[in-house]
């Protein structure tokens, strides 16, 4: 909890002026049954109307008093409440983003979907009711006590004798809740994966009557999450009426010694008037304590989750360069292994390397480890054994920055975002429209884009779903080679052109950036074949490299590939 006060410290100003006003206007209102039972024993029987219209008068602007710190202070509080959450968000999304791949692993996407919309909104609504109760509680609790015991020692100790039995309750109560409401988000992730996942996946849910399925393992999720929040809300639900129980037998309690103490003339009716509005306000305190340590353990709950985020170091830290690498080879990998998990090689040493300008086709099964050597590559992770460079250089001891400005790249399951096809090609670069044209023609997609009555302009769904799967491609590859990239990486990116479409991209690609190194991803033989080195990858190792004769002749498994898909003759 201690990161909240960094958050909280810039406002401290603000903060300071609302617990000013908090305080004014409830110290005011605990004024007020004070000059009730001051009036009801030596103001009325004086029958003076200026001294009863006075005090009278001074209630009246003691109840305004408070009625106006309340309110200003509750709005400067809802004011300082909102910038603290805007500001606590931007920083766990930006701590999202920039999280290495291994970091976002071990979250997963739908656990970072909550922890920066449901936890940051319970910490928010403990912020907010910290401020507007956790000052007028305590004050009208230590107040009112302070208040009673002047005016009758004995009745406030009656009062003053159940205070700790409930705070003993509330306090075991409240140290189940943190456990309790961890679980419940962690509901909440489970739930949040899987309409994630259904939300992207609709039209194959539809396509395969699905939907009955999908709603049956919504269910599951949906009632796991309704287990951990009943059980959650029925043990913390036990606060308030355990409270109630406790004051009402305090209430009983004074009023019975009350009747007795005027019976004998010990105390009189009046300071029983006050006492029970004090009582009533101190139960009031008592119960907003109650609700403030119920949110306090979703809070406390969900900033455990928050900060296990911010407080996340990436491992990819910069590393020294050891100078031993060839400064004439744009890309090469020394031996390089890599385990997802730890256990089985992902991919086993690993060895190529590309001059600046030549161009690298990576083919082989699904599964294969094709991708895991792009990642490797633009260092989303960091191999277990050996070296990967770039110009002669360990990639680890590049500038994070830097290093990623050095890439165009094409993911298979890249995204497009709902705006216009000019901003999904710019995404937010300084690129000139003459460039995002250029780009688009390169990449085979002006003609298409220009077909549409608004051309560039043409708003584009969430996702690209008002596009066909070529288009999307297409787009993205423009999006790829905007800005001329040092190195393309394309993985799998051109799966859903035509033969002939493809051959145009491979051509235009050529002379467009005759000296970035193209890296492929592919399925099809005819999207690497011209490629100047072609590695065959098979169970995370290379089985065979080369140029594309080489490999007919000497990689039975790249001609069998080839020989599957073109019957032995391949499209020029």
């Amino acid at each position: 909890m201690k990161w909240i006060l960094s958050y909280l410290k810039p406002l401290r100003k603000r903060i300071a002026v609302g617990v000013t006003f908090k305080m004014l206007g409830t110290v005011s209102e605990l004024m007020i049954p004070f000059l009730l039972s001051y009036i009801l024993e030596n103001v009325i029987h004086t029958n003076k109307i200026q001294s009863i219209l006075l005090f009278g008068g001074l209630m009246a602007l003691f109840s305004l008093t408070a009625c106006l710190g309340n309110i200003i202070a509750n709005r400067m509080a809802a004011k300082t409440t909102m910038l603290f959450s805007t500001q606590m968000r931007r920083q766990l999304f930006s701590k999202t983003l920039h999280l290495s791949a291994r970091n976002v692993d071990s979250f997963t996407i739908p656990s970072l979907e909550a922890r920066i919309t449901s936890d940051t909104y319970n910490v928010q609504n403990f912020i907010g009711m910290i401020q507007k109760m956790g000052i007028r509680a305590p004050i009208l609790l230590l107040g009112g006590t302070v208040i009673t015991l002047i005016m009758d020692n004995k009745l406030a100790l009656v009062m003053i004798a159940t205070l700790p039995v409930i705070f003993a309750v509330v306090y075991g109560i409240s140290r189940m809740g943190v456990p309790l409401y961890s679980t419940v988000q962690r509901s909440v992730d489970s739930m949040v994966r899987v309409v994630r996942e259904d939300a992207q996946g609709i039209r194959v849910i539809k396509a395969l009557s699905k939907v009955k399925y999908e709603n049956a393992r919504y269910d599951k999720a949906n009632l796991a999450l309704k287990k951990n929040e009943t059980r959650a809300a029925t043990i913390m639900g036990v606060v308030n009426p355990i409270m109630t129980l406790l004051m009402n037998l305090g209430i009983v309690g004074v009023i019975g010694v009350s009747a007795y103490f005027v019976s004998q003339n010990r105390s009189s009716s009046t300071t029983v008037i006050a006492f029970m509005q004090y009582f009533t306000l101190i139960s009031m305190a008592m119960m907003s304590l109650s609700r403030m340590f119920v949110m306090y353990t979703k809070c406390a709950a969900s900033a455990k989750r928050i900060s296990t985020v911010l407080e996340c170091e990436n491992e990819l830290k910069p590393r020294e360069d050891d100078g031993k690498g060839d400064s004439s080879l744009h890309v090469s990998f020394e031996k390089v292994s890599f385990s997802y998990l730890g256990k089985k090689n992902n991919v086993n040493n690993i060895s190529f390397s590309l001059k600046k300008g030549e161009s690298l086709g990576i083919i082989g099964p699904t599964g294969s480890g094709k991708t895991t050597v792009l990642r490797l590559l633009m260092r989303f992770y960091d191999p277990d054994s050996g070296i990967i460079r770039i110009n002669g250089r360990d990639i680890r001891s590049y500038d994070a920055n830097k290093l990623t400005r050095m890439f165009g790249v094409v993911f298979q399951n890249d995204f497009i975002y709902a705006d216009s096809i000019k901003e999904n090609i710019r995404f937010g670069r300084d690129i000139s429209d003459e460039a995002i044209t250029e780009a688009a023609r390169i990449a085979q997609a002006h003609d298409f884009i220009s077909s549409f009555a608004k051309g560039y302009s043409h708003k584009v769904s969430t996702g690209g779903t008002n596009l066909s799967g070529g288009q999307r491609q297409r787009v993205l590859i423009s999006r790829a080679v905007a800005t001329k990239p040092e190195i393309l990486v394309l993985d799998d990116s051109s799966s859903a052109l035509d033969y002939k479409t493809d051959a145009n991209l491979r051509l235009a690609l050529s002379k467009a950036l005759p000296d970035s190194t193209v890296i492929t991803v592919a399925q099809r033989v005819s999207s690497v074949k011209s490629c100047d080195l072609i590695l065959v990858i098979d169970n995370g190792v290379i089985i065979g490299s080369g140029k594309h004769q080489e490999l007919m002749e000497s990689c039975s498994e790249y001609k069998e590939i080839s020989d599957s898909q073109m019957g032995g003759a391949l499209l020029d």
